[in-house]
C-alpha cells in the first residue's frame, strides 16, 4: 500500500482524482492500492526561546536575560493557536498521519508538498515526527493539478533523498528567518517599548520604501534648461530635445549654444526603413504577472497571488510559485497538448520553438506560468478569477500564435553640423498578429517625410524645466527592485564606467544571475506574504498599486538605525546568497546558521560596547537613565524620549531620544541634565538642507536646544508626554 501525504485538502483531492475512484474515509481516502491523508499546511513550528531554557517557568513577558538565543539543535512542535496551546485539529490530524504512516500494510509513504522547498519540509517534519520504522520514502513532483499531470507523476516519483538539497535550504532558511525574527524582535521591543517586527527579509523591504519617501520629502526642485526646437519642415513639425542641459544660473551660455546651432543649420543624415516582426512580451513569473495585475486592475499581491494559488489547485493554471519566464525543453510536448486544447476554442496558434521562449539555463525549479489543458468554462470562474486567468492565458496565446505582427520601423537621423546629432524613430503597425490577444498600447508613430540629404529648418530655443521628485515604488517597481537590489547600483556603474559593471547586458540576463546567485530579497514563494506582514503591522500602506511609508514603519526604520542593528539589503543577499549554496550543496545548514548567529551576536555584543554606550545607547523601555533638573523624579527611557516621571505635577523636562537623525545616548542626556549642555556633538543631519552639521545641546526650560554659540537656537520639536505611572513591559505578541 502506497500512503500519499498532501500539503492540503484540496491537493489530496487533486492526487485522487488522477488516480481514479476512491472511498472517503475519516480524515483520508483509500482506494487502487493508494492511502491519501493531508496536512493543513504547516502542522508544526519552531520551538519558542523558553522550550530551550532548562528548568525555567513559562514567562508571561519577554526579557533580556534569554538573549540571545542560539540553539544547539532546533526543535519543531505542532502548531499552537493564538491561546498558546496545540490547536486539537492539528493534534487530531497529525495523530491520523502518524497512525497511517505506521500501518503494517504501507510500505511507502509519499511527499507531496507542494512542488516547492517550503511544500517540500511541510510534508517531511510530519513523516519524521510520524514514523516509527523504516519504510520506502518517495517524492510526488507535480507542476500543476490535473489527473493528466497527477497520473504522470505518479509514475515517475524519485526517492525522497533526491530532494536533500531542497530541504536542507528550507530547513536553513526557517532556522535563520528564526533566529532573526525570534532575538531580535524581543531585542528591539525590549528596547523601545513598542512591537517591532525584525525580520530578515521584511526590514529591507520596509528600508526601500521608506528611503525612496524620505527622498521624495526632501527633494528640492532644480530648475534646468533644456534647448528645443519645434519648427516646420516642408509643412511638418520636426521636434528635436538636445541631450545637453543648463542650470538656471546660465541662461546666457545656453542661449549661446541655441545661437550656434541655429547658425550652423540642420541636415538629414540617414533614413532607415523596414519591416520587421515585433515579438510578444514574455511568458509570466509570478511576480511579473502580479506587476500587470497591479497596474491594470489594482490588486494587491496577496490578492493576486490567492487567485492564481485558487486557480492552480482547480487545475487551469501550472505552479504559481515561479521565478522564471522561460519554459522547459523537456515540456514541449505538454506545451502542444495546452495549444491543442487552445485551438479547438478557436485560438490561432501553433507550436514555436526559441531561446526566447524555451530556456532550461534560466529556470531555477518551476518554468513560467501557463495555462493547462484544462480551458474553464464562462460560469467556472467569478470576474476576478477570470482577470487573473485571461492575463496569464492571452500571453500564452501571444506567445505561440500562429498570427506574426508585422511593422514598419523608420530611423532617422538628423545632424546639426559636428555639434549634436538627433536620432528620430517611428513605427506603424502594418500587421496587428498577437496583438488582438494580448494587451499592446503602443500607438504609431510617423516621422515627418523626409530624405537624406534635406535641410531641416531650426529655431533652438531654451526652455525652462523643472527636475522631478523620485517616484513612490508600486507593485511592479517595487517587485524589480526587490528582485535584483543592485541592478540600479550596476547600472549607474556601467554609465561611470567601472569595468566591473561591463557585463550587465541588455537582456535579462542579469535579473536570472541575481535570482540563482540569491541576491533577491525575499522569494517568489515569501514575498508576498512578507509584504502583506508589513502591511498588516502597520508599516506600509497600498493604495492602489502605490506603496508609501507609514509612521509605524518610520519608527521601525529609525529605531534600527538607533540601535545600530543594520538588516539591509546586502546583510539579507548575503544570507540569501548562503541559502542558495546550501541547495547547491556547497555550504552545509549548519555554516550558513552560523552566519546568521554571528551577525546577531554582534548586534548584541554593542550594548556592552563602551564606545556604543558612549554614542548610540539609549537603553530599555522604562529604565532610570537620570534625575530630573526640574523636579527631582525619575527619568524614565521612553518609546521615543527620556520623560519626567512628575508630568503629572507639572513637570515639563523631555528630552527625544534622537534629534536631527542623531542619536542622543543616555551619557549624552546625563551631561546635558549635569551640565546644563553637552560638549559638541556630530552628525545631526538637516532635512531642510539635506546637510550634516555639529553642535551642542543645551537645556532651555525643559527642552534641548541647540547651543550654536552666536548662532541661531532652535528648539527641537516636543515629543508627547508619556502617561502613566509605571511603563509596562511589553507582552510576547502572537507571532512574529
Amino acid at each position: 500500500m502506497i500512503l500519499i501525504i498532501a500539503e492540503k485538502p484540496s491537493l489530496g483531492r487533486n492526487i485522487a482524482a488522477g488516480i481514479g475512484p476512491m472511498q472517503k474515509r475519516q480524515g483520508y481516502l483509500e482506494g487502487n492500492g493508494y492511502l491519501i491523508t493531508w496536512a493543513f499546511g504547516h502542522l508544526f513550528s519552531l520551538c519558542d526561546i523558553e522550550a530551550y531554557q532548562a528548568n525555567t517557568q513559562p514567562q508571561q513577558r519577554w526579557t533580556m536575560d534569554n538573549l540571545p538565543c542560539f540553539p544547539q539543535e532546533f526543535r519543531f512542535e505542532l502548531r499552537k493557536g493564538e491561546n498558546k496551546q496545540i490547536d486539537p485539529g492539528v493534534r487530531q490530524q497529525f495523530e491520523l498521519i502518524r497512525s497511517l504512516c505506521n500501518r503494517p500494510d504501507v510500505d511507502t509513504i509519499v511527499n507531496a508538498g507542494d512542488a516547492d522547498r517550503e511544500g517540500e519540509i511541510i510534508v517531511r517534519l510530519c513523516i519524521q515526527h510520524a514514523l516509527e520504522g523504516p519504510k520506502s520514502l518517495k517524492r510526488l513532483w507535480l507542476p500543476d493539478q490535473t489527473p493528466q499531470t497527477v497520473a504522470k507523476a505518479l509514475s515517475e516519483m524519485k526517492a525522497e533523498c533526491d530532494y536533500d538539497r531542497l530541504a536542507d535550504e528550507g530547513f536553513a532558511r526557517t532556522y535563520i528567518d528564526w533566529l532573526y525574527g525570534v532575538n531580535l524582535t524581543r531585542y528591539a521591543t525590549l528596547r523601545t517599548g513598542t512591537l517591532l517586527r525584525v525580520g530578515r527579509v521584511i526590514v529591507p523591504i520596509v528600508k526601500a520604501i521608506y528611503d525612496r519617501d524620505m527622498a521624495i520629502r526632501s527633494f528640492v526642485p532644480e530648475t534646468y534648461y533644456a534647448l528645443v526646437s519645434k519648427e516646420k519642415t516642408n509643412g511638418e513639425v520636426v521636434e528635436l530635445t538636445s541631450k545637453k542641459k543648463f542650470d538656471r544660473n546660465n541662461l546666457n551660455e545656453a542661449l549661446s549654444v541655441c545661437r550656434l546651432y541655429n547658425q550652423t543649420g540642420a541636415t538629414v543624415t540617414a533614413v532607415k526603413n523596414k519591416k520587421d516582426r515585433l515579438l510578444p512580451g514574455k511568458l509570466y513569473s509570478l511576480s511579473k504577472l502580479q506587476n500587470v495585475l497591479g497596474k491594470k486592475y489594482k490588486m494587491s499581491m496577496k490578492d493576486s497571488l490567492e487567485i492564481v494559488q485558487g486557480l492552480y489547485e482547480k487545475g487551469y493554471l501550472t505552479y504559481p510559485r515561479t521565478n522564471s519566464e522561460y519554459l522547459a525543453t523537456a515540456e514541449k510536448d505538454k506545451i502542444r497538448q495546452i495549444l491543442s486544447s487552445c485551438a479547438k476554442i478557436g485560438y490561432p496558434v501553433k507550436f514555436k520553438d526559441g531561446k526566447h521562449i524555451f530556456d532550461d539555463s534560466k529556470i531555477e525549479s518551476h518554468s513560467a506560468l501557463t495555462p493547462t489543458y484544462k480551458i474553464p468554462g464562462k460560469k467556472d470562474l467569478n470576474e476576478r478569477e477570470m482577470q487573473v486567468y485571461s492575463t496569464v492565458f492571452r500571453r500564452f496565446v501571444a506567445v505561440f500564435c500562429a498570427e506574426d505582427c508585422v511593422a514598419s520601423k523608420t530611423e532617422m537621423t538628423i545632424a546639426v553640423g559636428d555639434l549634436e546629432t538627433f536620432t528620430l524613430k517611428g513605427m506603424t503597425i502594418l500587421e496587428p498578429g498577437w496583438t488582438k490577444y494580448d494587451d499592446y498600447t503602443q500607438k504609431d508613430k510617423i516621422l515627418p517625410k523626409l530624405q537624406k540629404g534635406d535641410a531641416v529648418n531650426i529655431d533652438f530655443k531654451p526652455a525652462e524645466k523643472e527636475t522631478s521628485p523620485p517616484r513612490h515604488y508600486t507593485i511592479e517597481t517595487l517587485n524589480n527592485y526587490l528582485k535584483n537590489p543592485f541592478k540600479e547600483e550596476k547600472k549607474a556603474a556601467k554609465e561611470a564606467g567601472d569595468e566591473d559593471a561591463e557585463n550587465l547586458g541588455a537582456d535579462d540576463s542579469e535579473d536570472y544571475r541575481a535570482i540563482f546567485e540569491g541576491l533577491e530579497l525575499g522569494t517568489e514563494a515569501t514575498r508576498t506574504g512578507i509584504i502583506d506582514n508589513a502591511r498588516k503591522s502597520g508599516y506600509i500602506d497600498l493604495k492602489k498599486d502605490v506603496y508609501t511609508i507609514l509612521p509605524g514603519g518610520e519608527f521601525l526604520i529609525e529605531s534600527l538605525l538607533q540601535m545600530q542593528i543594520k538588516m539591509d539589503k546586502y546583510k539579507t543577499s548575503e544570507l540569501g546568497q548562503a541559502l542558495k549554496k546550501v541547495y547547491r550543496g556547497s555550504m552545509s545548514v549548519g555554516d550558513s546558521v552560523r552566519l546568521a548567529e554571528a551577525e546577531i551576536r554582534e548586534i548584541f555584543h554593542k550594548k556592552d560596547d563602551a564606545e556604543f554606550v558612549k554614542q548610540s545607547d539609549t537603553g530599555f523601555f522604562g529604565d532610570v537613565v537620570a534625575k530630573c533638573p526640574l523636579c527631582g523624579n525619575d527619568v524614565r527611557r521612553m518609546r521615543s524620549f527620556y520623560g519626567c516621571a512628575g508630568y503629572k505635577n507639572g513637570c515639563k523636562f523631555s528630552v527625544n531620544t534622537s534629534i536631527c537623525g542623531r542619536v542622543i545616548s543616555i551619557s549624552a542626556l546625563q551631561e546635558l541634565i549635569e551640565n546644563k549642555r553637552t560638549a559638541v556633538i556630530s552628525g545631526f543631519h538637516s532635512q531642510r538642507t539635506g546637510k550634516t552639521f555639529d553642535a551642542a545641546l543645551k537645556l532651555e526650560g525643559g527642552r534641548a536646544v541647540f547651543d550654536f554659540a552666536r548662532r541661531e537656537v532652535r528648539p527641537q520639536t516636543a515629543p508627547k508626554i508619556w502617561e502613566g505611572e509605571e511603563p509596562p513591559l511589553p507582552e510576547p505578541p502572537p507571532e512574529y
